[in-house]
């Protein structure tokens, strides 16, 4: 387990590091920002490049509401959660020191006036209220995990759920970055809001609640649609995995047990 917790440290690292960081840094740069749309498209790069690089070790959760939904359909085991979790929050938290570092080098720099936090009314960055925001990331991370639980079937063409899934995300972004400025991700949220202004840490709760009850609910449609994975197809693919030196993605369903 040292290594796929590693792994899902490094990578929560990454996601935070990159997606925040394009926001913090890069989203009004002089001149040559990237807006909305770059920093929705750093996000999605974030995931993508990970899933590549650790996704055959832990299968690249990188997101707790992501590791409880593949809880819930079937696809994980809930006693490795826990784990999974908190090295994701500590990875989040990791990358979000890193930011606050490099953002610091700039004379003038204030975390508290925002640093990529998530938040609903006056922290809205479209002032959206609490009830919208709650639907927000309800709604965008149970899309979120119908296109991992789709996309990472063995079913699915082999290769492609890395891509799937990061333009899954970015497009959830570019629709939800006014609403609550995008979580889906409790880890990612908490470790901007650990540095950021009060008012982040004060609204986390709902990036919690949220995202995750979106997850869970989309492992549950999921597996009540009939979609999941045979017990013949994860048999399956196990051996076939045990043949095969690596994967671009490692379904959870096509790892052997441990």
């Amino acid at each position: 387990m040292s290594r796929e917790l590693a792994a899902e440290f490094l990578g929560t690292l990454w996601l935070v590091l990159g997606g925040c960081g394009a926001a913090v840094l890069a989203a009004a740069f002089p001149a040559v920002g990237i807006g909305l749309l770059g920093v929705s498209l750093a996000f999605g790069l974030t995931v993508l490049t990970m899933a590549y690089a650790v996704g055959h070790i832990s299968g690249c959760h990188l997101n707790p509401a992501v590791t409880l939904g593949l809880v819930a359909a079937g696809r994980f085991r809930s006693a490795e959660a826990p784990g999974y979790i908190v090295a994701q929050v500590l990875g989040g938290i990791a990358g979000g020191g890193i930011l606050l570092i490099i953002a610091s080098g700039k004379a003038g720099f204030d975390a508290t006036a925002g640093f990529a936090t998530n938040g609903y009314a006056a922290a809205s960055p479209g002032g959206y209220t609490l009830m919208a925001a709650a639907v927000t990331e309800v709604v965008m991370t149970f899309f979120f995990l119908l296109i991992i639980l789709g996309a990472t079937s063995v079913r699915a063409p082999k290769g492609f759920a890395p891509i799937a899934i990061g333009l899954g995300l970015t497009l959830i972004h570019l629709i939800s970055i006014p609403v609550t400025n995008t979580s889906v991700h409790p880890a990612r949220s908490s470790g901007v809001a650990v540095f950021g202004p009060e008012v982040a840490l004060g609204q986390l709760w709902l990036f919690w609640v949220a995202p995750i009850s979106g997850a869970v609910l989309a492992g549950l449609v999921h597996a009540w649609l009939g979609a999941e994975d045979s017990t013949t197809d994860r048999d399956a693919a196990a051996r076939a995995g045990a043949l095969t030196p690596g994967e671009p993605l490692a379904p959870a369903t096509a790892r052997q047990p441990r």
